[in-house]
This record gives C-alpha cells, structure tokens and sequence, in this order.
C-alpha cells in the first residue's frame, strides 16, 4: 500500500467535508487507506451522515464504540437529536487530548453557550487544523478579531496552503473588511469553480463576500444557487433574508422556512432580541390618552 496515496485520500476527504460536500464523502471508498488512516476516514465519513440527518443510524451503528474517537461522535451525534451534554462532558474530562474529542467536545461546549471552556479544550490541540478554524470561529464570535487574525498568522507558518486556513483567513478577512472583502470572495471563488466544490455552503460564503462587496445581483445568484442545492441550509436561508432587506424586497418566505428548520438560529434570536429592544424603546414614547 502507498502511504503517500493513503494520505492524499485521506486528504480528500478532509477537504470534502470541510467544503460541505457530505454526500461525496459518504460515497468515498476507504478500501485503500492505511490502518493508520481508517478511523480519521470513518469520523469523517459518519460526520457527514450526520450532516445529512442520520444521526440516529450513526448512534445505533456506534452503540458499542470503544475508540475515544468514535465515542466523540456518538455523543456529538446524541446532541444533534436531544442538546444533553452529559455524555460529551464525561468524554471531554477523560480524553481531552484526543483531537476529535477536542473539536466535537468544543462544538457541543460552545451551543451550550461555554466558549471558554470550549477553548480551553481545543487549546490542547497538537497540529490540528480543524481545532484551529474552531478557535477561530469562536474567537470572532467573541468579536476577539485580533485574536482570530492572530491564530491565523501563527498556522501560515506551517499550514500556508492548508484549505481550513485559507477559509479562516478570509473569514477573518469578512470581519476586518476593506480590500480584505476583495480576498475573501477569491478565496470562495476559487471553490465555487470546481464542480465538486460548489456546494451550498460554498456558495453562501461566495455570496456574504458579494454582499460586503455592495453587489446584491451576484449575491442572490448565488444565494439562489444554494438553496437549489440544499432548500433548507440555514445560513443560505438567514443570508437571504438580509439580502432581500438590503434590495427592498419582501423575505417573509425565508424567515417562515428558517423558522421552521432552525428556530433557535442565532440570526432569529438576535431578530427576536432587537424587536424585543425596539418594542421596549418605543412603548416609552406611546401617546397617553388623558381623562
């Protein structure tokens, strides 16, 4: 068996999966991967399942699971279906070196609304780069873009042409703005051109580059384009909504369907958290009616 080639496969299924191309990486054979490389196949692959709504198949297949890996993502795929942490929690306390434990652990920590120890966890990682566009991701959600920018500087040195470092870079890029925006769009341009990588979720990311870029037609190409390929990704739908805002344009529809396929999506809650702020403001200047 060539390792090389071994690697280069597993390597494909790395890129796929973080590109949103779960139905090509449920169907990739791994026939040919080293022992070595199997069990970071399979994660990848049953990641996928869940991906696509078969959470449930992939708790009974790993029902007997004794891989600290695969243990990860039973739990992971236990908190799709019912949001109890428990098990994720028990694993986290005792396999907190174990990368998958570190990423899935850190995922279930942070909608629990625990991003610092969320961080902490990933904060073990060695070398991994999927840990690092986690911290990332959280780090701007923390509106920290100085430290997000900082972590993506640290992984150039060693990871320059890795495909998770170049998407946190420009999600990085999308917070700092400016000629930045411009980076951004090359880099989910680039996707987007390869057939296999155009993927509803690359085309959202396309299109918020398009909207920062203030050039709306495009963004609704390809916003629309991305909801032929999946009508009910979230982030496709919420875009959408801020896009029709932005045109003038009724977005009833999407936020009926975004409220239907992800109602605790943070786009509806900071929504609800406005309109509650607004009705609160202007109920202090209601008109009194005297006697």
């Amino acid at each position: 068996m060539d390792p090389f080639s071994s690697e280069g496969e597993l390597l494909n299924l790395h890129n796929s999966f973080h590109q949103g191309q779960y139905t090509s990486v449920i169907s990739e054979s791994t026939a040919g991967l080293s022992p070595t490389n199997q069990t970071a196949a399979k994660v990848y692959i049953l990641r996928a399942r869940i991906q696509t709504g078969e959470a449930a198949a992939v708790i009974q297949e790993l029902s007997d699971a004794t891989e600290p890996d695969l243990k990860a993502v039973k739990a992971f795929a236990e908190y799709t279906l019912n949001a109890n942490a428990a098990e994720m929690e028990q694993l986290v306390a005792a396999e907190a070196e174990n990368a998958t434990v570190q990423v899935l652990g850190a995922t279930v920590l942070h909608l629990e609304g625990r991003s610092e120890e969320a961080l902490a966890l990933l904060g073990k990682h060695q070398g991994n780069l999927e840990a690092l566009a986690l911290i990332v991701q959280l780090r701007l959600s923390q509106n920290r873009t100085d430290l997000a920018l900082k972590e993506v500087q640290s992984a150039k040195k060693w990871a320059q042409d890795s495909l998770l470092v170049n998407l946190a870079e420009s999600w990085v890029g999308l917070r700092i703005g400016g000629d930045k925006y411009q980076q951004s769009y090359y880099v989910y341009e680039e996707l987007a051109q390869a057939p296999i990588s155009s993927s509803a979720q690359t085309l959202v990311g396309q299109a918020v580059a398009e909207l920062h870029l203030g050039r709306l037609e495009e963004a609704e190409v390809a916003l629309q384009q991305a909801l032929e390929k999946n009508p009910t990704h979230a982030e496709a739908l919420a875009n959408s909504i801020v896009l029709a805002t932005l045109a003038g344009k009724d977005s009833g529809d999407y936020l009926k369907t975004l409220e239907g396929v992800a109602p605790n999506h943070i786009f509806l809650e900071d929504l609800k958290s406005k309109s509650d702020m607004f009705d609160k403001a202007a109920a202090k200047y209601s008109p009194k009616v005297g006697a």
